[in-house]
């Protein structure tokens, strides 16, 4: 059962984990909020856009993902610009949208607990969380990779270059796994990304280790000092975290993306964000069907 909007809210706040009770004035994408949307009694849905907010959980610290510039009032990202448009086809504005800090570690217990109504956090799709909490998706394809310092971008070139080596990445994240249980590395694991590039900086550590769209970001603020290297040696499917078993809810996201796939939206919203990073803008995912 779900808490009253009085009680999450009061919650939240106690916790000090939301970020801002307004939404993101800074965005690049423009989204049309639906004007008085109709949806089913009892269904999170009708909750929502009756109470005109809605609770996100998403990352702060990944450049062109999830980003709150010091004193901002919101982040910015492409996650960002999915959460809006999911919450503008629920007729919420911007600054119906509280924006909660979610690290990899308290994705599930967030959703578990109520803490979020969803999630979009670099949140990736594997079948374990999907035993936890729901998972709509994949809004965007991206793989693992590698970033290091710029004196090692010859010596290591991919994850078979770090067996026994030093290597970080966030608490809870499945690239940490695979680089143990595949390559032999050694994890170093911290809260945030953020955290980890500053122990590659200061030589604490050989490598972090994540998605490369993350990785991109960072080694774009500091060209000079780190480098991705190597090729993707994953897939990861992000996808948007809900409560689960909330089959109507899931099937509402996957709708909303889709129509923003199909009419143009994501991309604009991806040029407008990781797209800055240079890349080219790829072709949207298949999402998966409801269950």
């Amino acid at each position: 059962m779900r808490f009253t909007r009085t009680k999450a809210a009061v919650g939240a706040l106690a916790l000090g984990l939301s970020l801002a009770a307004c939404g993101s004035d800074s965005s690049s994408t423009e989204v049309e909020v639906a004007e008085d949307p109709a949806f089913d009694e009892g269904t999170t849905m009708a909750e929502l856009s009756d109470a005109g907010s809605i609770r996100i959980g998403v990352k702060v610290d990944q450049p062109g993902i999830g980003f709150q510039e010091p004193g901002a009032d919101a982040p910015t990202g492409f996650d960002i610009e999915i959460a809006r448009i999911i919450a503008a086809g629920l007729g919420i504005e911007d600054d119906g949208i509280e924006w909660i800090e979610t690290v990899s570690d308290n994705r599930e217990p967030f959703l578990e607990n109520d803490t979020v109504d969803i999630v979009v956090a670099s949140y990736s799709i594997t079948e374990e969380r999907r035993q936890l909490v729901g998972q709509a998706g994949p809004y965007y394809v991206t793989g693992q990779q590698l970033l290091v310092r710029e004196d090692d971008k010859e010596t290591i070139t991919g994850p078979e270059d770090l067996e026994g080596s030093n290597v970080c990445s966030v608490t809870g994240s499945t690239s940490l796994d695979r680089m143990v249980d595949e390559f032999g590395s050694e994890p170093v694991p911290f809260a945030t990304y953020s955290e980890c590039v500053e122990q590659l900086k200061n030589e604490s550590v050989d490598a972090v280790t994540t998605d490369g769209a993350i990785l991109l970001g960072y080694a774009a603020e500091e060209p000079d000092e780190l480098e991705v290297v190597g090729e993707a040696f994953s897939e990861e499917r992000y996808g948007v975290g809900y409560s689960k078993g909330d089959t109507e809810f899931c099937q509402y996201i996957t709708d909303t993306v889709q129509a923003a796939m199909d009419d143009g939206t994501w991309a604009e919203a991806f040029e407008a964000t990781l797209g800055e990073s240079g890349v080219d803008t790829p072709e949207p995912p298949a999402m998966d069907p409801c269950e």
